[in-house]
């Protein structure tokens, strides 16, 4: 077998890639050396920029099979018969740190799934908590710099976290998951996946069903504890990275079974909490959970920067049988995670690799752009309708219509008859054991003594008082008594 020959990128045989050209032996080099300026120019280029919010990832591609039969709840086509499979992506991710940060921190971690289907590719984006700190997208920019580095300082500042959920009551819920034992899991094949907001299905019939996904982790929940942790974080920054890759690679590969909860959609009105509030969960003496099927992924990407780095997942890529709720927080990442992938990847990163159909052919009139491949032939048209035998709509509607009605304003959301901030963390703590709110508390207080403004730390105690009586009592003793030290 011959040897392969080194090229530049344009094709052309590089003759020698040890030296540089230079104006005589020892002499300056030269601007006409197409190979050194070539290598350079793309070295520099090299970086992206990382993501604003869940920088740091691992990915793994698997598959989704279908155990259960959920076809009277939605038509889409890959639940559509027992023991159907559909290839996977996962990234896994941390949220506020940086491209550079560690795996093993105290942070929700992102679980976002990529399903490769007949009918174009399905994005299900969550965390592996099922809330979050916030229910309306227009406070999340001012959240997440609450939670980044100081402009000042450099570093993440308590007076910030805390200030920012001293004035959002709503964070309380969030705050206690994340403070508890769950707030850093040991890996990520040790914790469960959410789609955290609320969907909707549509079966056959148009009759449509309200959906919450929980993916519940087959190796059992490990978590670290906060002094585990930051040894962990200190040996090995990339623990979690080394552990799914390690794992996969020596033929342990980890699994989720999939369940949802369904909610008629005439029940969303009267349900005592509201139903698209990303601070709530629905108890599961509501909306039991009804098992759909298993995640297994047994294969690493080949390539971290093409497939992880540039994954893009959209929660506006939706497929026939599944669509949108009025959710305020996922109404905004329908468009904010797409313009953040064409920021990042420019306007023809659906046509990479790991964001192409896999299953399908991707057939529509979007052309040009950076990077832009443009493979139709000169008989190809960039309008619709056409004459000229180019791709037609189908007339049928992905998901049922969502009813609408009042006048256009900034409302807030609409409240139930149990929609307050702070009972759900009420009844999360009550769930704890003696020792899980031992540790609660001692997160808790551990950020929240540091906190420089007597106000904030007022106003973050009343929410845990809030929540319970009991709960409250033992952070503000357990505040006091790290202040005093």
């Amino acid at each position: 077998m011959s040897q392969r020959v080194l090229t530049t990128e344009s094709g052309a045989p590089v003759a020698d890639n040890q030296n540089s050209a230079t104006a005589g032996v020892g002499g300056p080099l030269l601007l006409q050396d197409q190979h050194l300026l070539e290598k350079l120019a793309r070295f520099n280029r090299e970086r992206i920029p990382e993501r604003v919010v869940h920088a740091r990832g691992s990915g793994a591609y698997g598959h989704f099979e279908v155990t259960d039969d959920v076809t009277g709840f939605t038509h889409a086509d890959f639940l559509s018969e027992t023991g159907k499979r559909t290839e996977v992506f996962l990234r896994f991710s941390t949220v506020a740190d940086s491209l550079g940060g560690a795996d093993a921190v105290r942070d929700p971690r992102g679980f976002a799934v990529k399903f490769y289907t007949g009918e174009g590719n399905y994005d299900l984006v969550g965390n592996n908590t099922p809330v979050f700190f916030i229910k309306d997208p227009v406070k999340f920019p001012d959240f997440i710099h609450s939670q980044k580095r100081d402009p000042f300082t450099g570093r993440q500042e308590p007076d910030n976290v805390w200030d920012f959920w001293a004035h959002s009551p709503e964070a309380t819920h969030q705050v206690t998951w994340l403070m508890g034992d769950r707030g850093i899991p040991a890996s990520y094949r040790h914790m469960n996946g959410y789609g955290s907001h609320t969907y909707q299905w549509t079966n056959s019939r148009g009759e449509a069903f309200f959906v919450k996904y929980h993916f519940k982790t087959n190796q059992g929940i490990r978590c670290l504890s906060s002094e585990h942790a930051a040894e962990l974080a200190g040996k090995d920054p990339n623990s979690h990275q080394t552990d799914l890759l390690q794992a996969i690679e020596r033929g342990v590969h980890p699994s989720w079974t999939l369940y949802v909860q369904l909610m008629p959609a005439a029940e969303a009105a009267d349900y005592r909490f509201n139903p698209f509030d990303l601070t709530k969960v629905w108890p599961h003496a509501d909306y039991p959970l009804k098992r759909v099927g298993r995640l297994v992924l047994d294969r690493n990407p080949d390539n971290v920067f093409a497939e992880v780095e540039q994954a893009a997942f959209s929660p506006n890529n939706f497929v026939p049988g599944i669509g949108p709720s009025p959710d305020k927080m996922l109404q905004g990442r329908l468009f904010a995670y797409a313009d953040a992938h064409r920021y990042r990847l420019g306007v023809n990163h659906t046509q990479l690799a790991v964001n192409a159909p896999r299953a399908t052919t991707a057939e529509n009139y979007g052309r040009d752009g950076l990077m832009a491949s443009n493979p139709q032939g000169r008989y190809a048209k960039n309008y619709e309708p056409n004459s000229y035998d180019g791709p037609v709509e189908t007339g049928r509607p992905l998901s049922a219509p969502l009813a609408v009605t009042g006048h256009t304003g900034t409302h807030a959301a609409p409240l139930h008859t149990k929609d307050d901030d702070f009972f759900q963390a009420g009844e999360l703590y009550r769930l704890m054991s003696a020792e899980e709110r031992s540790r609660l508390v001692a997160n808790i207080a551990g950020g929240l003594s540091q906190v420089s403004r007597d106000d904030v730390i007022e106003k973050n105690l009343a929410h845990f008082h809030a929540a319970d009586p009991d709960y409250g009592r033992r952070v503000e003793e357990a505040v006091r008594a790290l202040r005093e030290d």
